[in-house]
């Protein structure tokens, strides 16, 4: 036991120290108390410097991977960073984050180099054995294989070897595949948002304070699957290279599915270069054909300078302007309505119709329009219109269709304000968003007017989409086949619809590229069985859209109370 004293000598000797709190003429009980405090003090000092002795080591032996400490710093700061999950307007998942590893090895750990290998070999068939053999040889730590799943983790532990690391890193997983690739896009390692919705909404989607509330989208899955499922079975039908097919809500233009073939796996990173995986309903610019003449229409009707019934008389077999001879596929009589004209799909009488619109009237039109612009979307793959130029005989041409390019996204979207009572709508793809009121292009009258000529062009014996009626959805909708705009070897054949005619509600682009006819393919053409007698958009692009609509038309029954009642009527009595 050390005496008083010495106590008293050694608590004067770190009094030094803490000369703050002790005084060297306190009594002997001031001084044991404060003795207490220190000896605490100095335990308390001992574990943290254990601590940090523990720690230093650590860090010591990680850095053996001959990488200094912020580097190791640096590729884990990364790992943990979230972003929010992504549904669609039903709450399934589209998009969400999962916790998995990088495989890495640090060669300065593997005793037996060449075992290494040759276990690798074995387990892993697919490695790159050679170029692993390569890193190994340079001594430095290196990733052997990225976002490897729990399998993978387990196997690699198998092999016992202490040079193998596993690197926790949070991985973006996309539920469908493929299903829509062009819509949310993708990012890049470090999970940041390199395409789609997940670069344009990059910022939100990494929002600390949101992370726990999902990003809704306006798309619906299933009704995504269905059409997907409907326009890849019809590109193999026809033979054609590509196609693409958009769905919109026509009121409040709300997105419920955008599909663009062919398409690509998201989960797979990999840079698209090739032009034929381009979004070619947001991206592609297009001439679309007879889709326009319903534009022609309805200018005529707007502008009063005609009525539905109105006959146009002695309308010319063809119609020359400068080097351009405008003919129709077809004879049709010499006179005609304003709707047969729609519903025939005439080109000449559409010129006809164009000129009494005039030339200023129409270019107000397409300015207020915008069908020249970028589209209006929440992507940054959009496509620009070619400049339109109005130079002789652009009128006539651009009354069906032709000299002038849009994306079929601003085609749709002009639609539905041509069927809604005039308002156009901006499309979107965020469901929870404020929805702007635009401006009206048409009057409600001149609306109604064209919904119902658009619902003869399909029940008409003279229409030119018969194939789109389907009972209990009152289909509407105008053809469209065109030549690709400065390449004649481009065939698009292209069929905007709208569902209900009698109070509109959706309206549905489907468009086919380079389309042949199918030479086994039996139609039941109003009735009767009969083949393809032409490589137009009525015999391949209907078609299609009349098959999707008579498969999704329950589900958007179900989520739309008018269109249930509609629907149940018409189905069934």
């Amino acid at each position: 036991m050390v005496k008083r004293s010495k106590k008293n000598k050694i608590i004067n000797q770190r009094s030094f120290y803490f000369e703050d709190y002790l005084e060297t003429n306190k009594k002997n009980k001031i001084l044991k108390k404060s003795n207490n405090l220190q000896d605490r003090i100095y335990l308390l000092f001992f574990f943290f410097f254990s601590l940090i002795l523990i720690f230093s080591i650590k860090i010591t032996y990680i850095s053996l991977d001959g990488n200094n400490i912020f580097n190791i710093e640096k590729q884990v700061s990364h790992f943990s960073l979230e972003r929010r999950d992504i549904v669609d307007r039903n709450g399934v998942i589209i998009s969400r984050n999962v916790k998995t590893f990088h495989a890495a090895v640090d060669p300065k750990l593997i005793k037996d180099k060449q075992n290494f290998l040759i276990k690798l070999r074995i387990n892993f068939p697919d490695l790159p054995i050679n170029k692993i053999q390569k890193k190994i040889n340079k001594n430095k730590y290196f990733r052997i294989k990225k976002r490897i799943n729990q399998d993978e983790k387990n196997k690699f532990r198998s092999l016992g070897e202490k040079a193998i690391r596993f690197e926790p890193f949070e991985a973006r997983m996309y539920t469908h595949g493929n299903l829509f690739s062009h819509i949310i896009g993708q990012v890049d390692y470090d999970n940041y948002g390199i395409s789609g919705v997940e670069k344009y909404f990059d910022k939100k989607l990494k929002d600390k304070e949101l992370l726990k509330k999902p990003f809704k989208l306006t798309l619906d899955s299933n009704v995504q699957h269905i059409i997907n499922k409907e326009l890849g079975e019809a590109i193999k039908t026809f033979d054609a290279t590509g196609g693409g097919a958009v769905l919109m809500d026509l009121n409040n233009g709300d997105i419920i599915s955008l599909v663009s073939l062919p398409n690509f796996n998201i989960n797979q990173r990999r840079t698209i270069k090739d032009k034929k995986f381009i979004n070619k309903i947001t991206k592609g610019v297009y001439e679309l054909g007879s889709i326009f003449k319903t534009f022609t229409i309805a200018l005529a009707l707007e502008h009063k300078l005609v009525d539905t019934n109105t006959i146009i008389k002695d309308i010319p077999r063809k119609i020359r302007c400068s080097i351009h001879e405008i003919t129709d596929m077809k004879e049709h009589p010499k006179n005609l309505t304003v709707e047969d004209i729609l519903i025939r799909s005439s080109n000449v009488g559409s010129v006809v119709l164009a000129k009494k619109v005039g030339e200023k009237n129409f270019k107000e039109f397409i300015k207020k329009t915008k069908l020249t612009k970028n589209p209006e979307i929440e992507l940054e793959e959009v496509g620009l219109p070619h400049q339109l130029k109005w130079n002789r005989c652009k009128l006539e041409t651009v009354s069906y269709g032709h000299g002038i390019t849009t994306t079929p996204l601003q085609v749709t979207a002009l639609y539905a304000a041509l069927v809604n009572g005039g308002q156009l709508v901006t499309p979107s793809l965020i469901k929870d968003r404020r929805i702007n009121t635009s401006q009206n292009i048409i009057s409600k009258d001149t609306s109604k007017k064209l919904s119902n000529i658009l619902r003869k062009v399909v029940t008409s014996k003279n229409g030119t989409a018969s194939l789109a009626d389907k009972n209990g959805y009152h289909v509407g909708g105008k053809t469209g086949t065109a030549e690709g705009y400065n390449d004649k070897k481009n065939r698009i054949n292209s069929f905007i619809s709208i569902f209900p005619t009698n109070k509109p509600n959706y309206t549905l682009f489907v468009m086919l590229e380079n389309p042949k006819i199918n030479k086994d393919l039996i139609y039941n053409y109003r009735g009767v069985k009969t083949k393809a007698p032409y490589n137009t958009s009525g015999w391949n692009s209907v078609y299609v859209a009349g098959k999707i609509i008579e498969k999704i038309g329950p589900i958007l029954a179900i989520n739309n109370e008018d269109f249930t009642d509609m629907y149940v009527v018409e189905k069934f009595n």
